[in-house]
């Protein structure tokens, strides 16, 4: 596992071949991750670029990283994951969710030190819709009495 916050000097696609995997999908809020995951050495790669690169933020660095920690599996397994829809930290919460979801189909026996940090749970919290005669979903236009 390595998380510094400088981008790798190779900037390319990376294939990799991952035949005999655990595939499983996440989900948060808009984002959907689709997920693989195989015995490795640690490398995580997201949309085709390391998770360096594609997360610059250094805390959802450490989001991606967390169910493994828990399992302490963080350098023996290869994730791939390709990822699409709303921002940033709900991209990360997608992989999160994809990645303890395959990591139970990889390893039955970690359903329940992963269930019980809510790793496996999808978090259904979403945007409330914005409301008519409001100016967002609750908020409303200024009241002038006079």
């Amino acid at each position: 596992m390595e998380i510094s916050n400088q981008p790798s000097p190779e900037n390319k696609n990376i294939n990799l071949s991952f035949k005999d995997s655990k595939y499983a999908t996440g989900r948060r809020k808009k984002s959907i991750a689709r997920v693989w995951l195989q015995q490795g050495k640690g490398n995580i790669f997201i949309n085709g670029k390391k998770i360096i690169d594609y997360f610059k933020k250094p805390n959802l660095q450490t989001t991606v990283f967390r169910p493994l920690k828990l399992v302490k599996k963080e350098n023996d397994i290869d994730i791939k994951c390709t990822v699409k829809g709303g921002g940033s930290s709900g991209q990360a919460g997608a992989i999160v969710h994809g990645i303890a979801r395959a990591l139970v189909l990889l390893d039955p026996e970690l359903r329940k030190t992963l269930k019980k940090q809510n790793f496996t749970t999808r978090d259904s919290r979403t945007v409330e819709r914005k409301k008519y005669g409001h100016r967002k979903a609750r908020r409303s236009f200024q009241f002038s009495k006079r």
